[in-house]
């Protein structure tokens, strides 16, 4: 594998964690922004606690406007909490709900089963999904920062 297939590979895995997650309550299209930059924006507010958009842009490269489309997304699907800055009133903070929302856990909880043996194909085997899913297991396990 060179960078371009890898690069490649995380395009498509993008697609089918996007096809994965349900569907907000009255359609995709009430809402608006992608849903990627509102997971990127969630998972930098994660990581964050506390911070400004124009902080999650600046780490994310994501322009503000989008940013601010994500944290008003995730506010809504009662993800997050904005408060004025105590110490700058003009600035608002951005920081993980204490209580998940019913949406944040359906979210949580969508499997990828369907959408995985949707990208495979109709005529996939169980064992070659069997096979995709362990990879992505260990993928998971290696890559990614599971707190």
């Amino acid at each position: 594998m060179d960078g371009v297939e890898l690069f490649l590979l995380g395009r498509a895995l993008m697609k089918i964690g996007e096809d994965a997650l349900p569907e907000p309550p009255g359609g995709s299209d009430r809402h608006p922004g992608s849903t990627r930059n509102t997971l990127v924006a969630a998972s930098d507010v994660a990581a964050h606690p506390g911070t400004t958009v124009g902080e999650i842009a600046a780490r994310t490269g994501l322009p503000q406007s989008q940013i601010s489309t994500a944290v008003a997304r995730l506010k809504e699907a009662g993800a997050v909490r904005t408060d004025p800055d105590p110490a700058d009133r003009r600035r608002t903070l951005v920081r993980p709900a204490e209580h998940p929302s019913a949406r944040v856990s359906a979210v949580r909880a969508a499997g990828v089963d369907d959408a995985l043996a949707a990208a495979l194909g109709p005529d996939a085997a169980p064992e070659r999904l069997a096979e995709v899913t362990a990879a992505l297991d260990v993928l998971a396990r290696h890559l990614l920062s599971r707190d």
